[in-house]
């Protein structure tokens, strides 16, 4: 089995409160992070893997649902590409939308780095990174910062 890079995670989050037009006229919880992230991808790639597609997601735990997760940034990674990642100052590439009021104060976010492998030959497998990174978020509303 291939060796399994670390997930090394820091960053800041804001929630704003918006209005959701895609059903009725309440509001939801927007987060809008940025993060830092670093990984050495160079163990996953072998004889077979052409490419990786790599995604950071989160899952929480709101009063409505048990489960929910959401991906929040990817990245395709070549062979031949650079392997080692060392993002600084990244902002999510999807927004953070909860279909309710979930994210504000929420203490129990864990952040995931997963891949799918892209192989020369052969099945398609999901891997999980073996680094996850949990916090507690803030437990109020941003009003004036712009994202």
């Amino acid at each position: 089995m291939r060796g399994l890079p670390e997930l090394m995670w820091a960053g800041s989050a804001i929630w704003k409160n918006v209005e959701d037009f895609t059903g009725p006229r309440e509001r939801s919880d927007l987060g809008l992070i940025t993060f830092d992230l670093s990984a050495d991808l160079k163990p996953i790639f072998d004889w077979n893997v052409k490419q990786l597609f790599l995604y950071l997601s989160a899952e929480y735990k709101t009063k409505n649902n048990a489960l929910n997760q959401v991906v929040l940034w990817d990245k395709i990674v070549l062979r031949g590409d650079k392997t080692k990642l060392d993002l600084k100052d990244v902002k999510s590439k999807y927004f953070f939308f909860d279909d309710g009021n979930g994210l504000k104060g929420n203490e129990n976010i864990t952040l995931t780095l997963s891949w799918n492998v892209v192989p020369n030959a052969g099945i398609l497998p999901l891997v999980t990174g073996s680094g996850h990174s949990s916090a507690a978020f803030p437990d109020s509303y941003e009003m004036t910062k712009n994202y």
